[in-house]
């Protein structure tokens, strides 16, 4: 049986004010939300509800904001653990030390994700001044409690160059998972846009130091669907016979097995963009995730770019950037290289 992931905010309160973050932009941070401990217990029953419909297993990432600022954090990992439920953490590392970390441990945290958007300077201007040198701490306080330790950057303009540089520090600081996915603009503000072969270069360069460090123990969690093409061109991935031509079987998961859950109960698509589906609250999400607001995300013939390229069953990009850039969620992705020749 396969998991369904649910990507659950379950409040806004955070210690950062990161550039790219999709709360504080656009002006969204005057009315910050934390769910109740009743509104968490129906957002629990509804998401097992309709995994038992779907017949998937449930897979949570906790997340905010900083999840663990919320007053019934502890409260909600043991309801997690209750149900023998595996979930990742996504926050940050200023409240995290031994102790908070064993705690975590015991209530079956498998993975935290931590992240680092650039060197020191760079990272600490994105985030928090003290950031940088905080993460790198916690990395050893999560494995020494045997929780796996995920690095996660996000790629603009402001820090491509600084990349590999920070693969160097997350292999040195023995991090247990590094990945990375670009930035999407949540406003008109395109300033850190990427070109398509600039954004090629990045993966080269980015290849390179994971061929150099693949037996250092660090895992290389090729997120970004692009990913796919790059390794296409390079011979490393085929395109496997037998398989059906109107299936799809990787890329983008919007509309697959992946919804996000925000404080106010809103049911995103895809967080990184305006995707409202509906509301955990006042709807049941089995019938959300299969109606037409989700089927709309899952009408791959209307991609522009992807519909005629023979990687659309595998790849199609990064839609959420795609939107970010030009409000069409079936545009050609910018930063997308290839050319079809018709």
């Amino acid at each position: 049986m396969e998991y369904f992931a649910f990507q659950w905010h379950i409040t806004d309160s955070c210690d950062q004010r990161c550039q790219h973050c999709y709360i504080f932009s656009e002006n969204n941070h005057f009315m910050l939300k934390e769910m109740s401990w009743t509104e968490m217990e129906h957002v629990f029953d509804n998401c097992l509800d309709m995994c038992q419909k779907a017949n998937r297993l449930p897979y949570f990432y906790i997340t905010g904001g900083d999840p663990i600022l919320h007053s019934r954090f502890w409260d909600l990992l043991q309801l997690l653990k209750s149900h023998d439920i595996p979930f990742t953490i996504l926050g940050n590392p200023f409240h995290l030390n031994d102790e908070v970390c064993r705690k975590l441990k015991a209530c079956g945290c498998e993975r935290y994700q931590l992240s680092i958007d650039g060197l020191r300077d760079t990272h600490d201007r994105i985030r928090k001044r003290g950031s940088f040198d905080t993460t790198l701490e916690k990395i050893k306080c999560l494995r020494e409690a045997g929780i796996r330790c995920a690095i996660m950057t996000t790629v603009s303009v402001t820090n491509k160059d600084e990349i590999p540089g920070i693969i160097d520090v997350v292999v040195e600081h023995q991090a247990d998972v590094f990945a990375f996915a670009r930035y999407c603009p949540t406003s008109t503000e395109k300033s850190a846009h990427l070109s398509a072969f600039e954004y090629r270069d990045v993966l080269e360069a980015c290849w390179q130091k994971f061929e150099h460090y693949k037996d250092r123990g660090t895992s290389f969690n090729l997120k970004d669907h692009l990913w796919t093409l790059f390794l296409h061109e390079k011979g490393l991935f085929k395109i496997p016979e037998g398989l059906q031509e109107d299936m799809i079987y990787e890329g983008c998961n919007c509309g697959n097995c992946h919804l996000t859950i925000l404080p106010k109960g809103e049911v995103y698509a895809c967080r990184r963009f305006g995707s409202n589906v509906g509301n955990v609250f006042c709807e049941n999400l089995y019938d959300v995730y299969t109606g037409d607001k989700m089927d709309n995300f899952r009408d791959y013939d209307k991609f522009e770019k992807c519909s005629s390229c023979e990687l659309k069953r595998f790849c199609r990009g990064c839609p959420a950037v795609t939107y970010g850039y030009t409000g069409n969620f079936y545009g050609a992705d910018p930063q997308c290289w290839k050319v079809i020749e018709n």
